[in-house]
């Protein structure tokens, strides 16, 4: 088990009250590119993973790029032109093979890495630094599904010629001696918190997993909801093992005292199964470092099957958060949606009912799986079944929420992800889609991935001028 002590340590260092801004007059760095970036953001750099698979659509060759850095932003703690930019498991694409329904990884051995990045005075980017992710004893770790015991859903990892993913490729499946591999340290990082102590929190949607890096992206320390797991530093609540395959805790963010980590889900979870998960309530988890206390919040979001993709502080209690659907504004490889959502609303956990103060009753229990239950039903089965009239009418609200800015009426904004949210100072937010390593895929075929007719998805950093705090 990790140090607990060690762990304490190293969140102790605390940052200023209030908005959790870059902006001070010790930090490092220019704001002058502010007024210089362009309305219709800025490219990040990429590198190409391989350009020698055939799209499936053209019949060319295309490049996988790497890219893939959208999945979460968070500022620098003390340059505020720097930003990191995390990854996530490597590119992907659906996929059933003789072993099962699983993914496509075009590059296997990809290993989830943090970004960090800098905006020039012309608003022209460049990537500083390449953080790869790794456990205690320092070798990398892969993007690869974690085992059923740690919350993996059965995937089945395939290269892109159709062969299973083994212990050993050179040599054929065997299910003792050289079985499909999987890795219980294997993240699909979706959220990331910066430091000022120079160490890094990631979130996931494998378990979820909560993971403490070093500077050098080291593992030191992990929270998660499985008892069993040796490595966990404190646990989340037994209910967050319910998430929804592929849509996991998408957002973490630190408060500003640096105490208390904020992740929020990207969906309804499969509580108490898949019944229960196409609908519109999300879950928001605040989890205590130096004691291991968790409480839980509802968010109400606007339509069913949303995504909560990025949490970022304000305040102690102020926090905003990205809410988007699926939809490209311009088609891409889809049909073209006009009312594509991509809007940051503000909410405010003060005025969210703490799930854990609510008393048992008669028609109140808990479980020690599924949390809060009312009437035998878990949260996620009652709104569907009654709605959030009912389930305020048992005292229990979700957090409120204030639309701060609307992507597509700003921006036309074009990319179906928006996942990364970057708090520049209490005026000026930066927005960062992922573009899934620029690729799509068409029933397990995978492709370039196209906004429009000529132009490929890439990670586009915007710079949105909005009153963040609500003044």
């Amino acid at each position: 088990m990790m140090n607990k002590i060690l762990l304490i340590s190293l969140v102790s260092v605390s940052v200023l009250a209030g908005c959790a801004s870059n902006v001070g007059t010790d930090n490092k760095g220019s704001l002058t590119f502010l007024d210089h970036f362009p309305k219709q953001g800025s490219e990040l750099p990429y590198s190409v993973l391989r350009d020698d698979l055939v799209d499936a659509k053209t019949n060319q060759t295309f490049e996988i790029r790497n890219g893939g850095f959208g999945s979460a932003m968070t500022s620098h703690p003390s340059k505020v032109n720097q930003f990191y930019a995390l990854t996530d498991r490597g590119p992907n694409a659906n996929y059933t093979g003789d072993y099962g329904k699983g993914k496509s990884f075009p590059v296997a051995s990809y290993t989830p890495r943090i970004g960090l990045f800098e905006v020039a005075t012309d608003g022209s980017i460049s990537l500083v630094e390449n953080i790869l992710l790794k456990r205690p004893d320092g070798s990398v770790i892969s993007g690869l599904p974690n085992t059923s015991a740690l919350g993996g859903t059965g995937e089945t990892p395939y290269h892109s010629n159709g062969k299973p993913v083994l212990v050993n490729d050179s040599q054929p499946y065997d299910k003792t001696t050289n079985p499909i591999k999987l890795d219980d340290y294997g993240l699909d990082g979706e959220g990331l918190v910066a430091l000022k102590d120079g160490t890094f929190w990631v979130s996931d949607e494998y378990g979820p997993h909560i993971v403490h890096f070093d500077a050098n992206g080291v593992e030191i320390g992990r929270i998660n909801s499985f008892k069993n797991d040796e490595r966990t530093i404190f646990h989340l609540p037994a209910v967050y093992q319910h998430r929804r395959a592929n849509r996991g805790m998408e957002g973490l963010a630190v408060t500003p005292d640096e105490t208390t980590l904020v992740g929020i889900m990207q969906s309804t979870m499969a509580n108490p199964n898949k019944a229960a998960q196409k609908s519109d309530i999300t879950r928001i988890v605040t989890v205590n470092l130096n004691s291991g206390e968790t409480e839980q919040y509802l968010y109400r979001q606007e339509k069913a099957e949303n995504a909560n993709s990025e949490i970022s502080t304000l305040t102690a209690n102020k926090f905003l958060v990205i809410e988007r659907d699926g939809s490209f504004l311009l088609g891409g490889p889809a049909k073209a949606n006009p009312n594509a959502q991509k809007q940051v609303y503000r909410i405010d956990l003060t005025t969210g009912t703490p799930l854990s103060k609510i008393a048992s009753s008669s028609s109140v229990s808990r479980d020690e799986s599924h949390g809060l239950m009312i009437e035998g039903l878990t949260l996620e089965q009652y709104v569907v079944k009654n709605g959030w009239d009912a389930l305020a009418q048992k005292d229990i609200q979700p957090v409120d929420k204030t639309l701060v800015i609307d992507m597509v009426e700003e921006v036309a904004y074009p990319h179906d992800k928006m996942e990364g949210l970057w708090i520049i100072d209490e005026h000026h937010l930066g927005v960062l889609n992922d573009d899934d390593f620029a690729t799509w895929s068409t029933k397990g075929k995978l492709e370039q991935k196209y906004l429009d007719a000529n132009t490929v998805d890439s990670n586009q950093l915007y710079i949105i001028k909005a009153d963040l705090m609500g003044k």
